[in-house]
């Protein structure tokens, strides 16, 4: 069986979300904060699971432009300057497939470090 290809990729600026639509029929709706703090970049990931950099303060974060990388990937350009994470469309898909878990580690790992996550304007 094939990889899934999105078929569509739609950013809703003023809700900060990435909807992403797979030719499997699966569909995704990605916050912006959450794909900037899961950033597949080595800024972000480092380069072992215990390198990994605890992203704080991106409530507020956009996507300013999303640039395609040949027939597999986007690099997706964040307001806050970053721009290194080069997102696979396998990528895209696991973090679909995986957003409750992905975003309550997320969100332990910042009470954890003594951060208080504040509401979105």
């Amino acid at each position: 069986m094939s990889k899934p290809i999105p078929t569509e990729l739609n950013l809703r600026r003023q809700s900060r979300v990435l909807e992403v639509t797979f030719d499997d029929g699966a569909t995704f709706a990605l916050p912006c904060e959450y794909l900037r703090v899961y950033s597949p970049s080595a800024e972000v990931q480092g380069h072992s699971p215990d390198q990994r950099v605890l992203q704080v303060g991106k409530e507020d974060v956009n996507i300013d432009r999303i640039e395609p990388v040949g027939n597999y990937a986007v690099l997706l350009h964040f307001d806050d300057g970053h721009n290194t994470g080069i997102y696979a469309w396998d990528t895209l898909y696991s973090l679909g497939r995986n957003y409750a878990e992905l975003w309550a580690q997320y969100l332990n790992e910042l009470e954890a470090a003594g951060h208080k996550r504040k509401q979105p304007s």
